[in-house]
């Protein structure tokens, strides 16, 4: 038992806060505990969930992806447009996906090959890619999106379950397979850690960077048409801040901001606790305001945690040494 907390400390917290959360609104105002509310909370959850999981891998190797919210805007348009002119949707999908990968595979060669900063590249790219979408549409809304991609992307695909769900849980484990048992999860990590002993050991650390920001791009997409889905009509405008939450998810699931740490799993469930904490929130009859400031609080807390963490590891390593 100790050695499974031990091995999964973090991300069992996060389940143990999730749970007393929800125990807390449940007292405070027992509609939160009604089926249909803890589904919406899973619902709500979806669109920041996949964000997150794109953000954790890039947030691992040690950078940060600013233009998920841009990246959004211009897939939700682009696919929009398609859809309208009576392309399949399953067809647009796949498009939209291979969009997300072309933008996210430019982040990455900007970081990786051309050497800047991943705050500056992706705060530059941000605007750049904000800028696209509304070149596309012209500042328009896309209307009268299909029945049959909204089906797809977020109809009740098993009971009352939509389909975004399942998407969200599908992602999460193809995300928590590649990070835990393949090469690339194995890479990311070790790059985050030491990226110049990572070059030294024959890692090609160029081509796992610019991987990770493209995969980052895929599940970036996927949330955009999502939301795309759900809402019927596609906006210029859509996603903006969204990089905060995908950040804050991540932080609170484990990832740590420094690089070379983190959990999928624990970014699901940061991501789920977030939603639960704001949907708690509105419940109850707190301003919406207070979303806002919960979340920059739970940022600073979270990363602060992984301080402490990381200080009472080196004092324990310290001390058997001595």
């Amino acid at each position: 038992m100790r050695k499974i907390w031990k091995k999964f400390s973090r991300e069992l917290g996060i389940i143990i806060a999730l749970i007393i959360l929800v125990v807390i609104f449940g007292l405070l105002e027992p509609l939160y505990l009604t089926p249909t509310n803890l589904l919406d909370i899973v619902d709500q959850t979806v669109i920041n969930g996949l964000l997150a999981v794109g953000m954790t891998l890039v947030i691992i190797t040690g950078g940060i992806d600013l233009t998920v919210g841009s990246t959004m805007a211009v897939v939700i348009v682009s696919i929009g447009q398609f859809l309208i002119n009576g392309l399949n949707p399953f067809i647009s999908v796949i498009l939209g996906m291979v969009l997300g990968f072309i933008l996210g595979t430019i982040n990455g060669f900007l970081i990786s090959k051309m050497k800047l900063q991943p705050f500056i590249a992706t705060m530059g790219m941000m605007s750049l890619y904000r800028g696209v979408a509304y070149l596309i549409t012209g500042g328009w809304p896309v209307l009268n999106i299909p029945q049959r991609f909204r089906t797809i992307m977020d109809g009740d695909l098993i009971g009352i379950i939509p389909s975004s769900v399942i998407i969200l849980l599908v992602v999460t484990f193809v995300a928590y397979i590649l990070l835990k048992h393949t090469k690339f999860g194995t890479y990311l990590y070790s790059m985050g850690s030491n990226e110049e002993a990572t070059r030294l050991s024959g890692v090609n650390v160029d081509k796992n960077k610019i991987l990770a920001y493209a995969a980052c791009g895929v599940t970036t997409a996927l949330a955009g048409m999502v939301i795309l889905a759900k809402l019927g009509t596609g906006e210029p405008a859509a996603g903006q801040g969204y990089e905060l939450n995908a950040i804050a998810a991540a932080a609170v699931g484990g990832t740590s901001l420094s690089g070379g740490k983190g959990s999928i799993v624990g970014t699901f469930f940061g991501a789920l606790l977030l939603q639960a904490l704001r949907i708690g929130l509105i419940v109850i009859g707190v301003d919406t305001f207070w979303q806002y400031i919960a979340t920059g609080g739970i940022i600073i807390a979270a990363v602060y945690l992984d301080i402490i963490q990381t200080n009472l590891k080196t004092w324990r390593l310290n001390r058997r040494i001595k």
